[in-house]
């Protein structure tokens, strides 16, 4: 497969992985356009590639940096800023579960300590606590993993992973 063809179908493919991980598909595009990129590229440049406007570029950029996937680059001599993503793909997925923990579970658990243990009587009162004890084990189970998983090096994960799959 030829170079430019490769290039457009591995950052659509991005972009459509992107939204399982709870981000759009523009900001998905543009960390995959800067991934595969050797240098750091202006909003100029993504908005070429991309073909999507500066407002969006923008947006999605400060986006990125907020997830910690992007970072904004000085040149020397250049007015311009320039931004660049990290190369180390562990180093991607554990900052993308490290902010999904942040936007996502840590929320919830907090929820479920505020409204478990619901008082009064009947069999929807002890339902709701029931399953808020079971979403509460769960999602803390998940937390742990979750954590687990980012502070853990590869070597760590990956002989892991090979023991459960026995």
């Amino acid at each position: 497969m030829e170079f430019e063809t490769a290039k457009a179908k591995f950052i659509q493919a991005w972009g459509t992985l992107g939204s399982s991980w709870g981000i759009n598909r523009t900001m998905s595009q543009i960390h995959a356009l800067l991934i595969i990129n050797t240098d750091p590229l202006t909003t100029e440049e993504i908005m070429a590639e991309l073909k999507v406007s500066r407002g969006n570029v923008n947006m999605n950029i400060r986006a990125l940096m907020e997830w910690g996937l992007v970072n904004k680059e000085l040149v020397p001599g250049e007015r311009k800023e320039y931004f660049s993503a990290g190369k180390d793909i562990w180093q991607v997925a554990r900052q993308i579960a490290k902010e999904r923990k942040r936007r996502e579970v840590e929320p919830i658990l907090d929820v479920i300590s505020q409204v478990k243990n619901a008082e009064g009587d009947g069999k929807e009162v002890e339902e709701f606590n029931r399953m808020m004890q079971e979403i509460e084990d769960f999602t803390s189970k998940a937390d742990t993993t979750l954590d687990k998983f980012i502070k853990s090096d590869e070597n760590w994960f990956y002989k892991t992973l090979l023991t459960l799959m026995k």
